[in-house]
Order: structure tokens, then sequence, then C-alpha cells
């Protein structure tokens, strides 16, 4: 199956993760929680898609900034279990464990 047969068949997720970067930008990270989770929870679908990672590091944004902190410490320890083997000199990778460091 190529990609654009998966994609034609099973959907394609970017539409819902630049819609909740919008909600995001615009102040509302609770709408954009429940976009970022409509891919999180597909994660089967998406493979080896780098959507899925940062869907999560939006996702964990997103908690943040409702005030569920609980809820963004979760994300980001979801995320950092997937870039578990990620190298730490990446932009993305040290900005992460940053806002992370912040949650505490």
């Amino acid at each position: 199956m190529s990609a654009l047969t998966f994609n034609y068949l099973l959907g394609n997720f970017n539409p819902i993760y630049t819609r909740g970067q919008a909600l995001l930008a615009a102040g509302r990270p609770t709408e954009a929680v429940s976009e970022f989770n409509k891919i999180v929870t597909h994660r089967g679908l998406l493979l080896v898609d780098p959507l899925d990672s940062m869907a999560r590091l939006q996702l964990a944004r997103a908690y943040a900034k409702t005030g569920d902190l609980s809820s963004a410490k979760a994300a980001y320890a979801d995320l950092f279990s997937i870039w578990k083997d990620a190298d730490d000199d990446l932009l993305l990778v040290r900005q992460s464990r940053a806002e992370f460091a912040k949650l505490r």
C-alpha cells in the first residue's frame, strides 16, 4: 500500500494537527488538547510518521497552557519515551526538555 493510498483510506491527520496549532496560537488550549488527542489516540495509523511525535509535543504544551500540569507532565513523559534515543543536541529536543523542567 503506498503512502497516498494509506492517507486516502485511513485519513490524513495534517488538517487536525494544523487546526490544533491554530487553536493553541489563538489562546484556546482546551480545544487544542481535543484536536491533538485525536492524533495521539490513533497512533497505530501513523506508524512512523513524525506527526505523531509533534502532536504529542503540542499536546503537552496545550495541557501546560490549560494549567493541567499533571497531564502536561504525562504527555511530555510519553514523548520522551518515544524520543529515548533522540540526539540531545537537537534544538527541539533541548526545548522540549527545558519546557518539561519548568513544569516541576
